[in-house]
C-alpha cells in the first residue's frame, strides 16, 4: 500500500504526544514463550508512573490471571482469537470466544478471515465475523484486518466496510505477526470507515508503531479525519509494547518493554 499521502500532521510536541498517547495503549505480549509470570509482569508495567494504559492484550490462556491482577485499576483485559492467520472455522472461534467470556474478558480482538478479501468475494469473511459478533455478545469486538497483507487500498476499504457491516466495534490494522503492520495509508482508509460508519467504531493502530513521532502522526490523522477530541480510549488505541518505552522515556521515566512481542 502506498503511503505517500499529502498530509500535514501539524506541530509536533513530543511530551504532549506522550501524555496523550499513553492512556490509549493496549500493552501487548503475544509471544510463544509467555507464561503466567510474563502476564503478571505485564500487568505491573501497565500501571506506569505516568498513568495507566488503556488495556493489556494477551493470549486467551492468561485472561483470568490478568483480570485478578488488574482488579480495581480500570485497565481492561483484551485477548485474541482466530489469531494470527484468520483461518479457523467460525465454530472453533465461537467456542474460543465463549471460553474467554467465561473468564470475564473485557475486549476481544478477532482476526478477520482476510484471505477471502484477497481471493474471494468477502461473503465468507462477513459471515464468519457475524458469527463472531454473536458469540462476543456485549463484549467489544476489535476486528484485525491485516491490512499489510491485504495491501491494495481498494481491498482494505472493502475489508473495513465488511467488518463494520458485521458489527465491528474497532478496526485494527495488524496482528503484528506479518512483515507490514500499521501504515498511514491503511490508517486513513480505516479511519474514514470509522467516520462514515453511522455509529461509534474505533480504530487501533497495531504493528510497528514504536516511537513518539509515529504516535503523533496517527493521532493527527485521526484528528483530521474524525475530528479533534475523537481519539479517546473508547475510540482509539495503539497495539504496542515498545511504544510505551518511548512514551515514558519522553516523560522522563525509565521502562523496559516486553521483548519479542511482535508489536
Amino acid at each position: 500500500m502506498t503511503d505517500d499521502i499529502p498530509f500535514d500532521s501539524g506541530e509536533f510536541d513530543p511530551k504532549e504526544v506522550a501524555r496523550r498517547a499513553l492512556p490509549l495503549v493496549d500493552l501487548t505480549s503475544l509471544n510463544d514463550a509467555d507464561d503466567g509470570d510474563t502476564v503478571v509482569r505485564l500487568c505491573d508495567k501497565a500501571q506506569t508512573p505516568a498513568g495507566n494504559v488503556a488495556a493489556i492484550c494477551i493470549w486467551p490462556l492468561f485472561v483470568a490471571i490478568a483480570k485478578s491482577n488488574l482488579r480495581g485499576t480500570g485497565i481492561k483485559v483484551a485477548t485474541v482469537v482466530n489469531f494470527p492467520g484468520g483461518t479457523f472455522s467460525a465454530e472453533k472461534v465461537a467456542d474460543d470466544i465463549a471460553e474467554v467470556r467465561a473468564d470475564d474478558v473485557d475486549e476481544i480482538d478477532v482476526v478477520m478471515f482476510y484471505p477471502d478479501i484477497v481471493q474471494g468475494s468477502g461473503n465468507r469473511a462477513y459471515e464468519h465475523l457475524v458469527k463472531c459478533r454473536e458469540a462476543c455478545g456485549p463484549v467489544p469486538m476489535k476486528v484485525i484486518l491485516e491490512t499489510g497483507t491485504i495491501a491494495k487500498p481498494t481491498l482494505v476499504a472493502k475489508a473495513a466496510r465488511i467488518a463494520v457491516e458485521a458489527g465491528a466495534d474497532f478496526l485494527k490494522t495488524s496482528t503484528g505477526k506479518v512483515p507490514v503492520g500499521a501504515t498511514p495509508g491503511a490508517a486513513r482508509i480505516l479511519l474514514e470507515a470509522c467516520r462514515d460508519a453511522g455509529r461509534r467504531v474505533g480504530f487501533k493502530a497495531s504493528g510497528g508503531v514504536r516511537d513518539v513521532k509515529a504516535a503523533h502522526d496517527y493521532l493527527a490523522l485521526a484528528d483530521a479525519i474524525c475530528g479533534p477530541g475523537w481519539a479517546t480510549p473508547d475510540t482509539f488505541r495503539f497495539g504496542a509494547s515498545g511504544l510505551v518505552d518511548a512514551l515514558l522515556g519522553e516523560l522522563g521515566y525509565s521502562y523496559a518493554a516486553p521483548k519479542g512481542s511482535g508489536y
